[in-house]
């Protein structure tokens, strides 16, 4: 059976090793290499790989140390996370000139609905070809593609061809496709849901036409209805290409290991709050209520605050985040922070009647000016003398980044 048109017709787009694949197109000399990234050159785990370093069974997660004893002639490349941000801005746009219905799921995954602009190219399969070369001239690189009639059957067609793959699976198709397929296999069905579904006799996609969707939705809710449809090649999850407002702006590092030094710890919050003021302010957001807190062995210590005044000032989250740090932390050994913003909301829209406004001006002056400054010369130019001895660890993307707003954040 074929179908020129569909009634639906979702493609998935998965850029090939993208971070490993920017470096080697910027650096020829990596071409055909075994290459990973890391966060840094100190960094020891390996946040993604060349498709050669993967052939000696190499992966994301795996640490540095281990890689070179299954290819001791590995290339280790330092993160670069600002040039992805922006290669990914430019793919992102490059798919609305082809259609305008785009749903960007990470910064190197999107989905696009081509049903609406399937006959302006003639057939599905032909759209979804010209979103490949809208990539390729925007970047340079190589993606693979999923062709499907909804987004589950969509997204797992794009990982059984890589790199450079281009997988159709027809609506009507769908469903047996994903027969013999195990469900954790589907994006949405990790271990928690697949063990439940075990024990309902659930273990591959086609054994879910068995276990009524009540049992789903009992358990799960609306989740647990969309997976049983998941299952069977009907994912009924629309597009969202809308990007919702941010519930919370929020910053966090990973400290040495078992940190007890204080001014360590203490520099590392100021550098967050540093982070989480200067974001607010570059896109006119301010906040009330701070969630700051310390990851320990034994769990996270912290604990949500208020400041007596909206404010995206980082001189007052940080005197804020001392408070609560004297507070909850008696000097267990640290291995990460985080500041968040809890009720972030434009700027203006509250006033407090009792702050002073001349000590506010003068504030929010000197904000601007150091801001002016390090968006001329870089983060953190003008910055607290504490953060002189700030981790050098470089920043990382964001896992909710987006293309534009404020959560293209690094």
């Amino acid at each position: 059976m074929t179908q020129k048109h569909w009634q639906r017709a979702i493609a998935l787009l998965d850029m090939n090793a993208f971070f490993a694949s920017v470096e080697q197109r910027d650096f020829p000399s990596l071409l055909g290499q075994p290459v990973a990234i890391t966060n840094g050159m100190r960094g020891s785990c390996i946040i993604t790989c060349s498709y050669e370093a993967r052939a000696f069974g190499i992966h994301t997660g795996m640490r540095v140390r281990e890689a070179l004893q299954l290819c001791p002639h590995l290339l280790q490349r330092p993160a670069r996370p600002t040039v992805y941000a922006k290669v990914s801005r430019n793919i992102m746009h490059s798919l609305l000139t082809v259609c305008p219905d785009i749903e960007v799921f990470s910064v190197d995954e999107a989905f696009i609905d081509i049903t609406s602009c399937q006959r302006l190219y003639g057939s599905p399969e032909q759209a979804a070809r010209e979103l490949k070369r809208a990539v390729y001239r925007a970047s340079g690189l190589l993606c693979s593609l999923g062709l499907s009639g909804d987004k589950t059957t969509a997204k797992y067609a794009a990982k059984l061809k890589k790199p450079d793959g281009f997988t159709v699976i027809p609506p009507w198709q769908a469903k047996s496709a994903l027969q013999h397929v195990p469900v954790t296999e589907l994006c949405g069905i990790a271990r928690g849901i697949g063990g439940f579904l075990s024990l309902h006799g659930v273990i591959y996609c086609g054994d879910m036409e068995k276990l009524p969707i009540s049992v789903l939705s009992r358990r799960f809710g609306n989740p647990g209805r969309r997976i049983w449809y998941m299952c069977q090649g009907a994912d009924p999850d629309p597009l969202h290409p809308d990007i919702a407002a941010p519930k919370s702006i929020g910053h966090g590092k990973v400290l040495p290991p078992n940190t007890r030094d204080r001014d360590i710890v203490f520099t590392y919050l100021q550098h967050m709050c540093s982070k989480v003021g200067s974001r607010m302010r570059r896109h006119g957001m301010t906040a009330k209520t701070y969630w700051i807190g310390l990851r320990t062995k034994q769990g996270w210590l912290g604990s949500k605050s208020r400041l007596s005044e909206f404010s995206n000032d980082q001189q007052q989250i940080y005197q804020l985040g001392r408070y609560i740090l004297d507070l909850s932390w008696q000097g267990e050994g640290v291995y990460q922070i985080q500041v968040t913003a809890l009720d972030p909301q434009p700027a203006g829209m509250q006033m407090d009647l009792f702050s002073t406004q001349a000590e506010n001006k003068t504030r929010s002056q000197l904000n601007n000016t150091m801001d002016n400054i390090n968006e001329r010369y870089g983060e953190l130019t003008l910055s607290p003398a504490r953060l002189l001895n700030r981790s050098d660890m470089p920043n990382v993307i964001a896992p909710a980044w987006k293309p534009d707003g404020i959560r293209q954040t690094i």
